[in-house]
This record gives C-alpha cells, sequence and structure tokens, in this order.
C-alpha cells in the first residue's frame, strides 16, 4: 500500500472518531441540563428553596457542574485533536477530494439568514459555558445562604 492509502486509511479512522464525539458531547450536555433541572426541581419540592436545609444540595449542584465541565471539556478536546490530525493529513493532499470532505467553508457561506448565524456558534462554546455557568451560579446561591444568619 502506498503512502497516499495509508494516510486515507488513518484519515478515514480520525474522521470516524471525531464523528463519534459528537453524541457524547450531546449527551453530556443533556445529562448536565436534566440533573441541573432536577437539583432545582428538588430544592423547590423538598421545601426552603435557598436554605440552610438545601445547603448540601447546592454544594451538591457546583460540584456535579465542575465535574460536568472537566467531563466536557476532555470530550472537547480530543475531538480537537482528531481535528487537528485530520487537518494535517488534508493538507498532504490538497487536491485530492477525498481528503477536503471536512472542507466546509464555501458551502457555509451560501447559506442564509439565522441558520448560518445560529449554526454558525461553535459547540465548544456552549458545552463548555454551560456547566461552568452552572457551577457558578450553585456557588453563589451556596454563598447566599452561607452569607444569611443562621
Amino acid at each position: 500500500m502506498d503512502k497516499t492509502e495509508l494516510d486515507y486509511e488513518a484519515f478515514g479512522r480520525l474522521v470516524d472518531l471525531w464523528s463519534k464525539e459528537n453524541p457524547i458531547k450531546t449527551t453530556k450536555l443533556q445529562v448536565l441540563l436534566a440533573v441541573n433541572a432536577g437539583l432545582v426541581s428538588f430544592i423547590h419540592l423538598a421545601g426552603g428553596g435557598l436554605s440552610r436545609s438545601n445547603l448540601w444540595l447546592l454544594i451538591a449542584g457546583a460540584v456535579v457542574s465542575l465535574v460536568w465541565t472537566l467531563s466536557i471539556g476532555r470530550t472537547v478536546l480530543f475531538q480537537k485533536v482528531w481535528q487537528v490530525k485530520i487537518e494535517t493529513i488534508a493538507r498532504r493532499y490538497p487536491e485530492d477530494p477525498r481528503f477536503q470532505i471536512l472542507q466546509t467553508d464555501e458551502t457555509e457561506r451560501q447559506m442564509k439568514g439565522w441558520l448560518k448565524v445560529l449554526g454558525g456558534v461553535s459547540s465548544k462554546y456552549y458545552l463548555l459555558a454551560s456547566p461552568l455557568v452552572f457551577c457558578a451560579g450553585w456557588l453563589l446561591a451556596t454563598l447566599y445562604v452561607l452569607s444569611r444568619p443562621a
């Protein structure tokens, strides 16, 4: 097998690894949202809301959100690793369309309206920002409860 075919085989495996990170990221984000919604609901239904009786739930929310930040961050990191490796191989063969399947810039420029605006936001931003925002919210709620007289 010549170098091009070996590179194409590696390219295909890397694209497969890269694409398999997408459902993992989506699942992690959905579970993060569900767990946080569940915690908020439980705090409300358990009574007391932002009170010392629910302090452990507030702390748990912060810890869970922080762990999710690290977990999603690792998934995003490895997807970026696969992408860089894919791009490195593709640059060796600029005229071979097999290696250019992920080059979508020209097609993306043809899109119009809100799809282009909303779809143009890289998932890494909201995937990493969401758990950080939740963590900050839980920490602020914890500080609020601790700052109130017992």
